[in-house]
């Protein structure tokens, strides 16, 4: 199937979308200043109790146009993982994660006064069960969100044909910005969406940790109208895409 021509805003050739997981307080001592240093909104996928840890920081970053999403209340990852042995997705029901799901939207439109729009799986796993009794919670994220954002991916994202319930989300933890550059060119190669994904944001070299000077680079690149990127939240550009989509459906493309 070939990708016919997107069009992005401006005429802009590549979009690009920056996202952080779990409101963890680096984001919001760290990233957050230089993001706005650049005028750049991003993504932050959130759990409720972070949040209410640093509340007046995350305000403040809603109020700034910052996306807040959507990130489970419990973070529920495979039960192979330490953390999550409490409450394995091996353990899950679909209406548990959809009552889940429904409860971290509350919690956090009570906490910052904004309904999540989008979704990131944690763990980018998209499962609930085991063995014969597994399901995909993938149409669960169809049904309540714009998009759901997955994770550790290896490729951008073709507007016309992803499925916006499980679009890419390619890790920049601790990677420098060369790296990151040569896949913004990967995408705009083919008009692409690409969308990052990190967590903790800071100068130190250790895991899951975005280098201050790749977001600064990041931010001041995609700022240049003459490396013609859009960049913007992950609901921004799924709503442009979904849009699109629609039409090109709606033409019989």
């Amino acid at each position: 199937m070939v990708e016919a021509p997107f069009s992005w805003p401006e005429g802009r050739s590549v979009a690009l979308s920056l996202s952080f997981d779990d409101a963890r307080p680096s984001q919001v001592d760290v990233a957050f200043p230089v993001l706005e240093s650049y005028g750049v909104k991003a993504t932050f996928y959130a759990n409720p109790a972070n949040v209410e840890r640093r509340l007046d920081a995350w305000r403040a970053v809603a109020a700034a146009g910052h996306e807040l999403g959507n990130h489970t209340v419990r973070h529920p990852c495979s039960i192979n993982f330490a953390f999550s042995r409490g409450n394995p997705l091996e353990s899950y029901s679909l209406r548990r994660m959809e009552e889940e799901l429904l409860e971290c939207n509350r919690q956090l439109q009570a906490l910052c006064g904004v309904r999540p729009q989008t979704f990131a799986y944690p763990c980018g796993q998209t499962f609930i069960g085991r063995g014969t009794s597994t399901q995909s919670y993938v149409p669960l994220i169809a049904r309540h969100f714009l998009a759901g954002r997955g994770f550790p991916s290896e490729h951008h994202n073709m507007p016309l044909l992803c499925d916006l319930a499980q679009i890419n989300g390619c890790p920049f933890d601790r990677l420098p910005f060369a790296v990151v550059h040569e896949w913004i060119e990967a995408a705009r190669a083919e008009g692409a969406w690409l969308v990052l994904a990190g967590h903790d944001t800071g100068d130190e070299d250790r895991h899951q940790m975005v280098r201050s000077d790749t977001l600064c680079a990041l931010c001041e690149y995609a700022q240049d109208p003459a490396n013609s990127v859009w960049l913007d939240t992950v609901a921004e550009v799924a709503r442009h895409v979904k849009e699109q989509q629609t039409r090109e459906k709606g033409s019989g493309g």
